[in-house]
Formats: structure tokens, sequence, C-alpha cells
């Protein structure tokens, strides 16, 4: 007997009674960002592989281990992509529309891959919202990034849930500076070190500071400290950034440990962490990177941005039980009908009051049925009300309107009067 198919491990189907969580998270972002003037951009999910090596790094471990590279027909190398900035990099490059030093304020949402041991909350394909600033240098932007994320956790309601980490990375003259101290240090205790941490000491030292392992994170007590060696442009960048942020009342903790897993973060770094997830705890990360666009063949040009995992966050709204009433319920009314000619006149009455009431959730019976089953399906679709269409209803031109949860009688509304009862008790109510 052959194998049955199977979702490949990592990826996920997202289900009918899944969607409608994502729905709502999505279209919650979407507005806010919306609100804030930043525009969507949507980029391909395939790029060179040529774009990754030069913008993420080429001894990062996105690179040496999580991609999924491929050649294709032509002999070209292809990559799914692993994160979304180095494509919105190269769409903003490619078609001129950061030159001149036009401020874009941009935000893209899709899918990312990368091959790594798929846990609960970190799969091979997943999912985020991003969003990238470009030709702003200020640390004003990096606080309005940081505050609207802060005004999203409040909308929807985990802000409680979640902690702000802050740490400025430097120049890459300074960053270069603490590296060459940092490797010193930790050269002189490479018998503590873990085998992952002495092998980032010769690739990516700065990563040793992310660590998880006991031993090194003892170890790294004592070990220099980034912020002793910011430039000062960069050390007023960040006293400006948290200026803003106490302005407005958000709490930070200090992280001199957070570095990201991107070679082309600069000055400032942040991370959303819980410790509702277990051991997933960054929910939206992200920093400053304004090297990159040169890196990549641009001219200078600032660049800041972040992104949330949009799997982790569904899951913390599940987790915190923050998810609207509405959400659950997918239908605000079933209509019934019995008969041909009933059907014929549920179908139109329908239609008129979907033109009469365009955010109703209006289900019509398909499949004809007797009465009790299509009570039944009423009922399991979650709907408030079901009205009733048969031949009583059909001689005086009424449809029977019975509440499906609570209290309440079947009363006969006039289908001429439909919409507006609805409005009154569905819509409103």
């Amino acid at each position: 007997m052959s194998k049955s198919l199977q979702a490949i491990r990592g990826m996920n189907d997202i289900l009918p009674e899944q969607t409608p969580l994502w729905r709502y998270f999505e279209g919650t972002v979407a507005r806010l960002l919306d609100n804030y003037g930043y525009k969507q951009i949507r980029m391909p999910i395939v790029e060179f592989t040529e774009l990754f090596k030069r913008s993420i790094g080429e001894v990062t471990d996105i690179v040496e281990k999580e991609m999924y590279t491929f050649e294709d027909r032509n002999g070209d190398s292809l990559t799914l992509r692993p994160e979304g900035t180095a494509a919105c990099v190269r769409a903003v490059l490619e078609h001129g529309i950061t030159g001149g030093g036009q401020v874009q304020k941009l935000w893209y949402i899709g899918p990312m891959f990368r091959h790594e041991r798929p846990q609960k909350g970190r799969y091979r394909q997943f999912h985020q919202i991003g969003l990238e600033v470009f030709n702003l240098d200020g640390p004003d932007i990096d606080a309005e990034l940081i505050i609207m994320t802060w005004r999203l956790w409040g909308e929807l309601g985990i802000r409680d849930a979640v902690k702000l980490e802050l740490n400025s990375l430097g120049t890459s003259e300074s960053r270069g500076r603490y590296r060459e101290a940092l490797v010193e240090y930790l050269s002189a205790h490479h018998d503590k070190l873990d085998e992952d941490s002495q092998r980032r000491l010769k690739t990516n030292p700065l990563r040793v500071l992310d660590t998880k392992n006991a031993d090194t994170q003892a170890v790294l007590v004592d070990a220099p400290k980034m912020a002793d060696y910011l430039d000062d442009e960069s050390r007023a960048h960040f006293e400006g950034l948290k200026a803003r942020l106490d302005a407005v009342g958000i709490p930070y903790v200090l992280n001199p440990k957070l570095v990201r897993g991107l070679d082309y973060y600069s000055k400032t770094v942040f991370e959303w962490v819980t410790d509702k997830l277990g051991a997933q705890g960054t929910v939206c990360a992200g920093g400053r990177y304004d090297g990159l666009v040169e890196q990549m063949g641009g001219k200078p040009t600032a660049g800041v941005g972040f992104a949330m995992g949009i799997e982790r966050l569904v899951l913390m709204l599940e987790t915190l039980e923050q998810i609207p009433e509405e959400i659950s319920r997918q239908v605000d009314v079933y209509l019934c009908a019995f008969g041909e000619q009933a059907e014929l006149a549920g179908l139109a009455l329908a239609e008129r009051v979907r033109d009469q009431l365009p955010n109703l959730r209006l289900q019509v019976n398909a499949g004809a049925g007797s009465f009790k089953s299509q009570f039944k399906k009423a009922d399991k679709s979650g709907a408030l009300h079901a009205l009733i269409l048969g031949d009583d209803e059909m001689a005086q031109q009424v449809v029977g309107f019975k509440p499906l949860r609570g209290q309440g009688e079947q009363q006969s509304i006039a289908w001429d009067a439909l919409a507006a009862h609805l409005a009154t008790c569905v819509v409103q109510g």
C-alpha cells in the first residue's frame, strides 16, 4: 500500500477553524499600520541565493545550515526567503524608490522558510509581518516602531505578557573594536565554552553572547560590555531612543547580550519577549541596519525595521484567551427555507439584506432538508438567529425570526422590514 500523503514536517496547514483568528490578527495589524502611514509591499518568496549570502552573512547559522536552496532549470541557485529585510532592500533598490533620499515606510506579510528543528512556535515554514523604513536616521523613527508595537499589544490585550529588551550595537567601527576585545577575553576562557560557542568564536563571536548554555553564560558575566565601546554618535542615538520611550511611558530592560542573529544590524536592536510560550520567547524583533543598502550595491541609506512571528502571536492570543467572541462565531444569521418556492424567495431576500447590511454574516441553507436537519445545521453554524421561510411565511410575505442563543420568542418580520430589524438586533447588538 502506498504511503499516505502528508504535509512536509514543520510546514503546517492552517485549518478553517484556525483562520478566523489569523485574519483577526492580520487585520488588526494592517489597520494599525494604515493609521501610522505605512504602505504595503509584496515580494517574491524565491530570490537568488547570493542576495542572502551578501546581506545576512555567509557565516551565520541561517546561511550555513537553515536555508532551502536549490538550482533551477537554468542552473541558477535560488533560495526560499528565510527573512524579509534582504528581499525588501533588493526590491527598493531594483525599483529606485529610495533614491534621492526618498523616505519609504513599508510593510509586508507572508511565509518565510528555515530548515530548523520543528517545535511549538517554531516551524520550517513560518509567517511574518515585517516593517522597513528607509532614509530616516534619527532615534525618532526607532521609537515609532516600538511605540506601534506597544499600541498593538494593547489592542490585542497582551501588553502585560510581553517585555521590551533594548541594546545598541554601535557602528561597524565601534562594533569591530568590541569584537576584538570580546574575542581576546573568550579566547582566554576557550576551554570553558560550549562546542557551538567555540565554533562561533572563529566565525561570528558576537553570537556567543546569545548562547543558552549555562557554563558559557557564566563565562560571559565578566566579559567586556558593548556599552563601553560605543562611539559618541551611537551613544547619543541610544539615549535619544530611551528618552522618547520614557516620554511615552513604555517600560524596557537594557540587555547588553542582545545582538540579533543577522550580520547587518547596527546601533539600535530590540526584542519583545514573553514567558508565556515556553522556550520560544521572542514574538517581535528588529533594529537598525544603516549599512545594508550600501552593502547590497546601493548608496548609503539609513534603514530600520522589525518582524513579528504570526504563529507565535496567534498562539499567545490563544494561550491568554484573548480571542474576541465574534472571532469564534462565523455566522450571524442562518436562513432556513422549506420548498422550492421558499428557496427561490429566500435567495432573493438574502441578497437584498446583504445589499443593505454588507457587514452581516448571513448564511443561506444549501442542500434542502427537513425542518429538523436545517435547524441542526443552523445551530452548528454558531449563528445567533435563524430565519424561517416556509409556505405560511410565503403567503404572508414575512420571515420567521428565531433566536438560537439565549432567551427570546420566535416572531414574524415583514420582508421589507427585515434588514432594519437585523441591523438593530444583530449588526449593532
